[in-house]
Order: C-alpha cells, then sequence, then structure tokens
C-alpha cells in the first residue's frame, strides 16, 4: 500500500494520469515494478489438436474449463506451431525465432544462441518453474532458463514422477515398465484404460505438484509456472471412466482428402506409426484413449486454476493464464497418425490467453488472424515490463488481447525436414483463410481453403478456377525461400528435389 501511494504521488508531482502510467507501466517503455508484474501459468500440453475444443463445437471432446477460460480471455482459432514436433516447436516457444532464423527446422535441436523466455523472466524478478514434460532440447541448453524444474514424463525412468511412482505403487516397476504391461506404445494408436488410481496417473501428478509450487511461492515475487503434460501424446491411457465414455459415444470420422491414394494404405501401419488406415474399433479405441486423455487435461486443471488466481490476488498482483501445445496429432486424418504434417490436425494449435481485469483484455474474443508459438515470448515480456531480444520473430499480442486492430502478419510460414521419411518434408503458407503447401522433395502442391473446407478432404490446387489464387501463394513461397541454403527456390521458380542440410547446424537465411 506504501509503495502503491508513493507511486500515485510521483505520478500526480510528474503530470501523469493513473491511465496513461498503467499503459506506460504494462509497456517495455516504463519497466514495471515487481508488484505490478502479473504471475503467469502456462499450460501446455502434448501434441493437442487445435479443434480439440468443446467451445468450437467439436462432437465429442468435453473442455468445460478451458471453454470458460477462452470466454474469459482470448482464443486465437488460427494458431500454427511453426513446425510440427516437440524438439524444434518447443525451441521456437523458449527462444521466438521463427525455424527459417534460428535454423531448427527439424526434430533436432541445438543451444539456444539467445535468451530463453523464461530466462529473461528469472532476469526480470520472476520466479520461474517448470513441472512435468521437460521441453525436449539438448543437454547444452541445461534448464532452459527455469531456476527450478520438477520433472515427470512416462518415458524417463528414475525422474521425479517416476519415483513417485515407484513409492506409490511398487507393484507397477516405474512408468516405463507400467507402460508395457498396460500394452500401449508411445508413438502409436494402441489404447487401454490407466490400471492405476487416477491420482497417480501423470497427468494428476503435474496438477498436483504446480499446486504445491504455487502454494509454496512466495507471493511477494511475481511466479511464471509452467505446468507440463504428457498427455494427450501417447500412451493412450486415460483413467477408465475417461476412456470408457468415449467408447459410449458417436465418435467423429477422420478427414477423408479428395487427393489421399487410400488403397496405398494398410491398417497395420508403415511400420513407424506414420501413415495408416485407422478405422473400426482401432480407431475408435484410439479416438476415446485421446479426447479421453484430454478431457482428464481439462478436468484436472480446474483446481490449478482456481489456486494460481487466488495467490495472485491475495499478493495483489494481476495474473495471466495461456493455455497451448507444441503440435497436434492427426489421429487418422488422410491416412496420418502422429504429427510431423502441415495439415490441420498436426499443425494446428489450440491457443487460449485470459487474463485478470486489470490487464485490460477483451473477454470472449475470437482471433482468425495467424498466430506462432513465437509470439508468446514478445507477449509475456511485454506484460512483465521488459524488453524482448533485439532479433525475436513472435508478434506482440497485447493490442489483439485488448481488442485493438491489429495487423499480426499478413501470412505465416511453417516447414518441417525429413522426419518419417523424405517425402514428408513440407513448406506451408497460411493467412488464416488459405493454405499452401509444398512438398520439397517432388515438387506436390495443395491449396486449401480452411473457411469453406476446415478439414481440408477438397485440394484446389488442380482447379483451374484457382489457378491465380494459386500463382499468389506459390509466388510468396518462391520470395520466403529464397537464399535459403538448400536452394529450395531460385530464378523465380521452386526448385523440387533439394535436400535440407543438418537441421541443427544454423541459421538460415531469414
Amino acid at each position: 500500500m506504501h509503495k502503491e501511494m508513493k507511486r500515485r504521488e510521483f505520478m500526480k508531482a510528474a503530470g501523469i494520469s493513473l491511465a496513461a502510467a498503467t499503459f506506460l507501466q504494462r509497456s517495455s517503455a516504463f519497466p514495471a515494478g515487481e508488484e505490478d508484474k502479473p504471475d503467469m501459468l502456462l499450460l501446455m500440453p502434448d501434441q493437442m489438436r487445435g479443434d480439440c475444443l468443446s467451445i468450437l463445437g467439436h462432437t465429442a471432446v468435453r473442455t468445460p474449463q478451458l471453454d470458460r477460460l477462452a470466454g474469459q480471455g482470448v482464443l486465437f482459432r488460427r494458431a500454427y506451431t511453426t513446425v510440427a514436433s516437440c524438439i524444434p516447436a518447443r525451441y521456437a516457444l523458449l527462444t521466438g525465432l521463427y525455424p527459417q532464423t534460428s535454423g531448427v527446422v527439424g526434430f533436432k535441436a541445438k543451444p539456444f544462441s539467445t535468451p530463453s523466455l523464461p530466462g529473461l523472466l528469472a532476469k526480470a524478478g520472476y520466479s520461474t518453474v517448470l513441472v512435468g514434460r521437460n521441453m525436449h532440447q539438448v543437454p547444452a541448453s541445461g534448464d532452459c532458463g527455469y531456476q527450478e524444474r520438477i520433472l515427470g514424463s512416462t518415458y524417463v525412468n528414475n525422474d521425479e514422477y517416476d519415483s513417485f511412482l515407484r513409492k506409490a505403487a511398487p507393484e507397477a516397476g516405474g512408468i516405463k515398465a507400467l507402460v508395457k504391461k498396460v500394452g500401449v506404445t508411445y508413438n502409436h494408436w494402441q489404447a487401454r484404460p490407466w490400471p492405476l488410481a487416477e491420482e497417480l496417473h501423470p497427468t494428476a501428478w503435474v496438477v498436483a505438484r504446480s499446486r504445491k509450487v504455487v502454494e509454496e511461492t512466495d507471493g511477494k515475487q511475481p511466479l511464471f509456472l509452467t505446468a507440463s503434460f504428457y498427455a494427450p501424446h501417447p500412451p493412450l491411457f486415460p483413467p477408465k471412466k475417461y476412456f470408457d465414455a468415449y467408447l459410449d459415444q458417436k465418435l467423429p470420422s477422420p478427414a477423408h482428402g479428395d487427393w489421399v491414394d487410400w488403397k496405398a494404405l494398410s491398417q497395420k501401419g508403415d511400420g513407424n506409426g506414420h501413415r495408416v488406415l485407422l478405422q473400426g474399433e482401432v480407431l475408435c479405441a484410439a479416438q476415446a484413449g485421446y479426447f479421453g486423455l484430454i478431457e482428464q487435461i481439462d478436468n484436472q486443471v480446474a483446481s490449478l486454476i482456481r489456486d494460481f488466481k487466488a495467490r495472485s490476488e491475495k499478493a495483489g498482483r494481476s495474473w495471466v493464464i495461456v493455455f497451448t501445445t507444441d503440435h497436434g496429432e492427426m489421429l487418422g486424418d488422410h491416412g496420418y497418425f502422429r504429427k510431423c504434417e502441415p495439415y490441420e490436425g498436426s499443425a494446428n494449435i489450440p491457443f487460449i490467453i485470459s487474463g485478470s481485469p486489470g490487464l485490460g483484455f477483451k473477454p470472449g474474443q475470437r482471433v482468425m488472424q495467424p498466430v506462432c508459438l513465437e509470439d508468446i515470448m514478445p507477449t509475456l515480456l511485454a506484460l512483465a515490463g521488459t524488453k524482448s531480444p533485439a532479433r525475436v520473430d513472435g508478434v506482440n499480442l497485447l493490442p489483439a488481447l485488448r481488442g485493438q486492430r491489429q495487423a499480426i502478419r499478413e501470412w505465416l510460414h511453417f516447414e518441417h525436414a525429413p522426419c518419417y521419411s523424405q517425402a514428408q518434408a513440407y513448406h506451408a503458407l497460411t493467412d488464416g483463410v488459405h493454405k499452401y503447401i509444398w512438398r520439397p522433395l517432388d515438387g506436390r502442391e495443395h491449396l486449401f481453403n480452411l473457411d469453406k473446407d476446415p478439414k481440408e478432404e477438397q485440394d484446389l490446387s488442380k482447379d483451374e478456377s484457382h489457378r491465380a489464387t494459386l500463382e499468389v501463394w506459390r509466388t510468396r513461397l518462391i520470395q520466403r525461400l529464397a537464399n535459403r541454403p538448400e536452394g529450395f527456390s531460385r530464378n523465380g521458380r521452386l526448385i523440387p528435389g533439394r535436400p535440407y542440410p543438418k537441421v541443427n547446424a544454423g541459421t538460415l537465411a531469414s
């Protein structure tokens, strides 16, 4: 209270209105004191599709808590991961850099060459804590800027979660042994119910440990907490009540593109869990496992959100909650499973930002401009009253959050170097209405209208009536890829058959 009175006296003497000071205080031009920095909670599942929110009219998934969060804040419907696999996507989130800038364009990372988001927030006075799934970076990146990490996964022996499970349920033999006993895998579509009590599930453990952090962290210091879930990434083993509930209802059919060679697909899959014809009971079980894990996350985070808000309000501090993921899951769409694809199931992600009333966000908005994980860094740093690094590709979304007209970006480029096969590599562009895809191996193209065809079932690239639109997007990609070391673009043309360099070798041309 004493600090607030002194601040108001200073503003009056300087001729600064309270409204103007509040605006300046929340911008990087007028750094906030620690009591003015909002607490920040990043809720981050792994591999969650952008359409799996009941507020978007999904025909099966139930997410009332996340729907409420979106209603209190802003839902960015055309949010994308700029490189659709966990390592590079998390690198983009932590650094604010596009893959084309950082060189991290595929399933490999490299040490950070610029400060990370949690590292910059720690420097600005925040207590920075990660609970759950690690950020999947190279060992040289160390703690990724987090001052404390309480790690728990589903594939690591002897991390904090595995140690907890061994003590609480010694008969399980640890999480890796339990996964094997249940009969599920880390990257495939097999699904079974979780065999132990729900409070022992990895999702419940992340929430419980996150709530403990909220309770025990000194309220005098602003908190940046990342609650990082492994779900709904396989293994697909939600508690039985969720699994059975989805098995008992009609589930949506996967997207069925008219451009897919369906006869080339097998129900057994291609060996690496990428191309597969999912149908019948196998499809229903996979969907029940995946949707069940999402609903469990939704139910579990309710108590964490409540405790987090209460801590901030007790300290007289604003709060911000971000909900997003690293990439999506194809879940049978177009004959694909897993990620690393440019299609909506894999590339489109949930992206919600909510804040306490004092921050001036306009609740209930739905923004249709393209945004990406790189935008989180400049947005949160601006809210913390600190500057972004000199080179950040992400955009500060505060104007949009406050209901102001903001041209976020004209279009977004995303890509992935070969992962499952050479044919899998792609470049894609979208403005939120159209999406253009180019495969560098053989030059195949797709063009979709996302407003009219959100499941991308009708490829317009061969339609003569859309030739002019195709040319516009092709030209944009030609210009975007000019000067890239791979030689994808030369003399005003896209050049197929050019290999990517080592994907963690350094910076690519921008």
